[in-house]
């Protein structure tokens, strides 16, 4: 009676302009798509298949300027920068995969620590979300 809970009943409600809905998950996976398929091709430009031997994962490509001392050192720091972009975009790439498959389970804007919902701003902010703000907060500060 007028919004009052009974006194163990745990609020697993968001504010109603809060709500993630249908509509706004369906926009969210467009845009995880798409960025999806961003991070694959730039991964592309920066990678060539690995040996078989290997496993055939991918490695980044080592560009080739010349043979001059300073055209080494340009090599050796696009390489750097290389490296550290790949492991960026792998990280994102994993981060989106796992959100589209939180989607398709059924279990997208549900807080993996708490298990309530995680609101429709945050998810709208953070596409990739899996913990809400509250949870996200107290493991950031236990660190």
């Amino acid at each position: 009676m007028f919004g009052l809970k009974k006194k163990n009943q745990v609020n697993t409600q968001v504010s109603e302009d809060n709500d993630l809905d249908d509509e706004t998950i369906k926009k969210i996976k467009k845009d995880l798509l798409a960025r999806k398929q961003e991070i694959e091709n730039d991964m592309k430009d920066l990678t060539t298949a690995g040996d078989k031997e290997e496993g055939g994962a991918q490695k980044v490509k080592f560009p080739d300027y010349g043979d001059k001392a300073d055209e080494n050192a340009q090599e050796i720091g696009e390489y750097s920068t290389n490296i550290a972009t790949e492991k960026v975009l792998e990280s994102s790439l994993r981060d989106i995969n796992n959100a589209l498959a939180r989607i398709e389970a059924g279990t997208y804007g549900i807080c993996k620590y708490c298990h309530k919902k995680i609101g429709k701003k945050r998810m709208l902010a953070r596409p990739v979300a899996s913990a809400c703000v509250e949870c996200k907060t107290r493991l950031q500060n236990s660190v």
